[in-house]
């Protein structure tokens, strides 16, 4: 049978006539035979002052590898000043080199940046029109969110219970020893360092009330949701990444579910229910890391400490750093969410936004918090 036959090895020979090489082809030139293909090319020596022409018409089988071979053979003597051309090609063989030419890359040419008030501009322009995409996608996503919980609070059976468990346990529960652990850490240094500069008035008692205000107002809150978004903001978005590049997000739209309902609702729900927890724990966490650091450091004794932080603190102090948690929690579920639908189909795409979903979450948790502290400072809290 003609699929059983044996490859012609690829061979060529080189005739001179009145100042002009004609480089005679034969053989198989396929994607079987390349390797050898490639072997005897590498052999070949031709003057620079000769005029050359490639011969394919003793060639029997050329595919497409074998076509690109000849090709680049073409280009490496142009490159070396002589003159080619390719004969003995029939119309199906032309039209291959014709489309081998078509898809052939373009010369690298390095990007020229011009420093210009034009260009500032324009750069600006893109800048602020990525901006506005990103806010209209939010803005649907939100608005999808409510769409979805109004019909859950109507058709409980609709909310997906255990996803929402798992992604609490996934993001909270989880997450409790590293957030106790940094925020005992960021407690003890801000006892160590306060105290190293009020020593110097005689006044590093009032380190207990720098420690407790600072932590439970701000530092608290602002940890816990850098680290919710470096941790679970990046997974949401590699999640949902990967379901976008293995199409598992169209096979949802295929089967009729909301890809809102299944995959966004649940993270978002358990990332709003499990920042407020984790904070609490991050304050409890670093004024116990901020007491022992004062009583080590400061010798403050711990009954002095507590007594002294009963009278710096409030129940408002507490809870004004608990209600910033879910409205970062809500900012951080969306941004992942957003960047991981805007995966496309590379692995460079899921990692670019991974880290932009990182980056966006941080900055916006930072003017979060800053437009709340406008807000209690306006209403006198």
């Amino acid at each position: 049978m003609a699929f059983l036959e044996k490859n012609k090895a690829p061979d060529y020979k080189v005739v001179s006539d009145e100042g002009v090489h004609t480089i005679q082809l034969s053989g198989d030139w396929a994607i079987n035979t390349l390797s050898d293909a490639e072997a005897i090319l590498a052999d070949l020596e031709i003057s620079k002052d000769r005029l050359i022409c490639i011969d394919a018409s003793g060639i029997d089988v050329i595919d497409t590898s074998g076509a690109w071979l000849v090709h680049r053979l073409r280009g490496k003597l142009e490159f070396g000043g002589r003159r080619v051309a390719i004969s003995g090609l029939d119309d199906k063989r032309a039209s291959l080199f014709q489309e081998l030419e078509k898809h052939h890359p373009p010369r690298w040419k390095p990007e020229k940046q011009k420093l210009s008030i034009v260009g500032f501009l324009e750069k600006t322009g893109r800048h602020m029109e990525s901006v506005w995409q990103d806010l209209l996608a939010m803005l649907h996503i939100f608005g999808s969110l409510g769409t979805v919980l109004a019909m859950a609070v109507l058709r409980p059976r609709r909310l997906r219970g255990i996803s929402v468990a798992v992604q609490f346990d996934r993001t909270c529960i989880g997450a409790v020893p590293i957030v106790a652990l940094m925020s005992f850490l960021i407690g003890g240094i801000i006892s160590q360092q306060g105290g190293f500069y009020l020593r110097q008035f005689g006044v590093e008692i009032y380190v207990v009330d720098l420690a407790g205000v600072l932590v439970l107002r701000e530092m608290g809150v602002i940890l816990t949701a850098i680290m919710v978004a470096g941790r679970s903001g990046s997974a949401f978005t590699a999640e949902i990444g990967a379901m976008r590049m293995r199409e598992e997000i169209d096979a949802l739209h295929v089967i009729g579910l909301s890809v809102t309902e299944v995959l966004i609702l649940p993270r978002v729900l358990a990332l709003m229910l499990a920042l407020p927890v984790l904070t609490f724990i991050s304050n409890i966490s670093s004024l116990i890391g901020s007491g022992l650091v004062a009583w080590s450091y400061l010798e403050i004794p711990p009954r002095a400490y507590i007594t002294l932080l009963h009278q710096a603190i409030s129940i408002d102090t507490l809870m004004v750093g608990l209600i910033k948690a879910p409205f970062m929690a809500l900012i951080v579920g969306l941004i992942a969410c957003v960047e991981g639908l805007k995966v496309t189909g590379s692995t460079e795409s899921l990692g670019r936004h991974t880290t932009m979903s990182v980056v966006k979450a941080i900055f916006l948790v930072i003017v979060v918090d800053g437009l709340f502290a406008i807000f209690f400072a306006a209403i006198g809290i």
